[in-house]
């Protein structure tokens, strides 16, 4: 991208990985001016982050990706468990649910880090966004106006407001002063990496227990790739080789396997497991997303999940206070919302690594929501704990030859009438949609938030247009 001129930019995202390219997809959908800048040259290469929750497959399909996601991807194959050379069993990886009309996506997907933003960065692309590469981020400093972004090369940028989404090590967070706080999750260390071998077939994971002092290593065939995760545990204190021959010894010493079967390395890492979250999620014009406010251990596959739905959450509200029509005040929920989100997911990650919690349906993130955000008003009384209530995700359904998903998809609200013909309001802003009954809803009134959760909900449409108008809602 060319120089970017001062004040013309609405929002600088800092970081190209899922959550920035998520956000900047979103943004720019909405006709919000977004720039995402990169310090390295081009999209992350590895695939640390592979699996694909079904509430972000729900977010993905509302912008416009799932097909490309679903087309690229695969399920979770079950796992071989080898012994000697030998199979000595089968595991799955994944507790299996069934897809119900309200949640027609029910398996984890997976889907290198790296092919998702490919996918996002295309999209992004095709809205008339793009990313400035090379652009490392060396200082930040806000005023009341805006914010305004200094680079090891290029022109400053000044912007209304910035994200950041440049990862666990987050130079905007560190720079903001914003500590985390966490802990260890796993004294021990790990070695994930991309490689190309021969010798197991790619119809399963391949699991070799630890043995003779050695850890456990996982082999996971990379869906829509060539490619082979290898994922290795080591004792406490080890100084782990990410080198090919590195890599090579560590197959070798696990599994039935020769070093000559590890063919190609395509990326390597070490880290040690631990979960830590920012102590705020914004400092003035500026919000952390993504790994920036918080740190996962990858078991349960929950930190890039749980990261693109920042970005969600964050996008639309950006969008209507850009646009004008939303108090700045709209902006202070986003920490309320997400960050004790976070801490749940992080805590979720936490006990999938123990072997506290299957991999199923506690980790889909069907079930989350904002039950008791200052936006959730929910005006019926006598609701049972199951009944859907403000706040919660709004579910799919077909009723009338209308798909809600459908209805959904797009930067709008939508006003949903169940099972009522009472008089609605005229929203100007918001798509407004009838269906018969439909269980799944209950009777009543329901205005849908642009990320999918139902905002308010009442048996009447009565108090609704003051909370509309509190969203930026135009009349």
């Amino acid at each position: 991208m060319g120089a970017v001129n001062t004040f013309d930019i609405d929002v600088l995202v800092v970081g190209a990985g899922p959550t920035g390219l998520a956000l900047a997809v979103d943004l720019t959908r909405r006709g919000v001016r977004a720039l995402v800048v990169e310090r390295s040259d081009g999209l992350f290469p590895g695939s640390r982050g592979k699996g694909l929750q079904p509430r972000t497959q729900e977010v993905l399909y509302d912008l416009g990706m799932l097909d490309a996601v679903r087309a690229a991807a695969g399920p979770y194959p079950a796992a071989i468990v080898w012994q000697d050379g030998e199979r000595k069993g089968e595991r799955k990886m994944v507790d299996e649910t069934e897809a119900t009309e309200a949640a027609p996506y029910h398996e984890t997907w997976m889907l290198p880090q790296w092919r998702t933003q490919e996918i996002l960065f295309a999209r992004l692309k095709e809205l008339g966004g793009d990313v400035a590469f090379g652009r490392e981020l060396v200082g930040i400093a806000q005023d009341t106006a805006g914010v305004t972004a200094s680079f090891t090369a290029g022109p400053q940028v000044r912007a209304r407001y910035a994200v950041a989404a440049d990862g666990g090590r987050s130079a905007v967070r560190r720079a903001l002063g914003i500590g985390m706080t966490g802990e260890a999750v796993d004294p021990n260390p790990m070695l994930v990496a991309d490689v190309r071998l021969t010798g197991l077939d790619r119809d399963n994971v391949h699991m070799f227990p630890p043995a003779g002092g050695e850890g456990l290593m996982v082999i996971f065939p990379l869906a829509g790739t060539e490619d082979f995760q290898v994922i290795a545990q080591f004792p406490d204190g080890t100084d782990i080789d990410i080198s090919l021959d590195g890599i090579r010894k560590v197959v070798a010493t696990r599994s039935h396997l020769s070093p000559e079967n590890v063919t190609e390395l395509r990326w390597a890492s070490n880290f040690r497991p631990r979960a830590a979250l920012a102590d705020r999620f914004r400092e003035g014009r500026v919000f952390l997303a993504g790994d920036a406010a918080h740190v996962h251990s990858p078991a349960g596959a929950q930190g890039l999940n749980t990261s693109i739905q920042d970005a969600y959450n964050l996008g639309w509200k950006l969008g209507a206070v850009l646009s004008g029509k939303a108090p700045e005040s709209l902006l202070d929920s986003y920490e309320e919302e997400r960050l004790a989100n976070a801490a749940d997911m992080l805590g979720l990650s936490t006990k999938v690594h123990r072997g506290e919690i299957r991999r199923g349906a506690a980790t889909q993130q069907l079930g989350l929501g904002y039950r008791g955000s200052s936006l959730a008003v929910e005006t019926r009384e006598g609701l049972s704990e199951d009944a859907l209530h403000a706040g919660d995700r709004a579910p799919d359904g077909i009723r009338g030859g209308t798909r809600l998903f459908d209805e959904f998809r797009g930067p709008h609200w939508t006003l949903l009438a169940v099972g009522t013909d009472g008089d609605l309001p005229h929203l100007a802003t918001a798509r407004t949609v009838r269906i018969p009954a439909y269980e799944a809803y209950g009777p009543g009134v329901f205005l849908i938030r642009p990320d999918g959760y139902v905002g308010w909900a009442g048996e009447t449409a009565e108090g609704l247009v003051e909370y509309a108008a509190r969203m930026g809602i135009d009349a």
